[in-house]
């Protein structure tokens, strides 16, 4: 019996504030799967209408599946989070793109008619679980020669893909790190951010505190979290020119032109829209295409070009058609080499309007789902704006994007 595919929309986003992974992190003391269960909890908060019953599946990415990040963290989240035992739940890895992934898995299904609603997200705590904790990567990737060496760290790549466009000097990555930190800055003046944050309780100790030791011995007590910590407001080229470049000597990648390593976590709601509508529930996004794509591992950073390729071609639209770009920004050379591929200006107003992960951070299996929140706030505002995209690289060589519709569209110029 034939079946109809049935459009799938994004209904809401939100996330945690992302914060500095290690000792002096402001999520040192808290578990990673506590940091998602708020974010499930905030979602049903903002939508009471939604009766939790109506959730047929929680897909939550981790990049490492250990600790408190592993037990079939989507199962184990739901149930934390006060939803029926009768809502299943799974895990998901593809590294950066983990939430991605949840989101385009279960779409998959909401279209095919298994699911109506889903919860989709991802969380990483990197101070917790370093990536690669545990890791035991065969040795025939090196001995066989089947992947360079540094395709096993994120940063050798990046300075692989400086290489690869040499017109991507140091100087021009560091000048969109600056714009970066300056976007996010101003989106967070206009209160454009903190729409979709989930404040977090976190008990604080000397060492979150500028101190030196940690645990109960040098608890201070309890704060609230209710902005991103990473961010390097006033940031300057003169601040970033003189920072050391530890993947290669007199290499181009710092830890001012990169993201760094974050904690945190998102979470989504995704519906089949006839469904959404039925239940009332906000319609922000419709998801038009998606794709993923693989590259040479040891410049994985060149990943989103295919996969936008891809998933442009599968929805019948140009690079041209795209109004809005949310690009993760592992690090500026590889949003730089994209918008090189595609001819556009490193200061296109299209792209990451509110800034990106060099300011917020990028707490890996998490960072997904920000794209797509921040992208739908920018269609509610630009209903001029038809398609938008959200994309990122992907540890190993990959690639992956989402292209979406603005179903605010108002028969603009996009």
């Amino acid at each position: 019996m034939p079946r109809t595919i049935r459009d799938v929309v994004f209904v809401d986003g939100v996330r945690t504030p992302f914060g500095k992974a290690g000792p002096k992190g402001i999520y040192h003391e808290t578990r990673a799967d506590d940091l998602v269960v708020k974010a499930i909890r905030e979602l049903l908060r903002r939508n009471p209408d939604l009766d939790p019953a109506r959730i047929d599946e929680v897909a939550i990415a981790a990049t490492t599946q250990i600790g408190d990040q592993g037990l079939t963290l989507g199962r184990t989240a739901g149930i934390l989070a006060g939803l029926p035992q009768s809502v299943p739940g799974y895990s998901i890895d593809r590294m950066c793109a983990g939430a991605l992934t949840a989101v385009t898995s279960t779409a998959g299904s909401i279209a095919f008619g298994a699911y109506d609603v889903v919860v989709a997200g991802g969380v990483e705590h990197m101070g917790r679980h370093p990536m690669g904790e545990g890791v035991d990567p065969n040795p025939r990737f090196v001995s066989e020669k089947l992947v360079d060496e540094s395709a096993l760290f994120m940063g050798m790549t990046a300075e692989n893909l400086h290489d690869r466009y040499p017109q991507i000097t140091k100087v021009r990555a560091d000048e969109y790190a600056v714009r970066s930190q300056e976007k996010a800055a101003k989106a967070y003046a206009n209160g454009k951010i903190q729409q979709d944050l989930v404040p977090i309780s976190v008990r604080r100790t000397a060492a979150a505190d500028g101190g030196s030791t940690a645990g109960s011995a040098g608890e201070t007590g309890w704060g609230l979290v209710t902005a991103d910590e990473p961010m390097r407001p006033g940031t300057t080229l003169e601040s970033l020119a003189g920072l050391k470049t530890p993947f290669r000597a007199h290499g181009r990648v710092t830890a001012g032109n990169a993201a760094g390593l974050n904690d945190g976590a998102t979470a989504s709601l995704l519906a089949a829209e006839d469904v959404a509508r039925e239940l009332g529930l906000p319609v922000k996004m419709r998801l038009v295409s998606y794709a993923f794509a693989g590259v040479e591992p040891e410049v994985m950073g060149y990943g989103p070009i295919p996969s936008t390729e891809k998933a442009l071609a599968k929805a019948g639209l140009t690079i041209d058609d795209i109004g809005l770009f949310e690009i993760n920004e592992a690090f500026a050379v590889q949003v730089l080499a994209f918008l090189d591929h595609y001819g556009i200006a490193d200061d296109d107003a299209r792209v990451n309007q509110y800034g990106g992960a060099i300011a917020y951070g990028h707490p890996l299996a998490s960072s997904g789902v920000r794209l797509m929140t921040q992208l739908a706030r920018q269609f509610e505002e630009q209903p001029e704006v038809r398609y938008g995209l959200t994309t990122m690289c992907v540890g190993f060589g990959m690639g992956a994007t989402v292209v979406w519709e603005n179903p605010n569209f108002d028969g603009g110029n996009k």
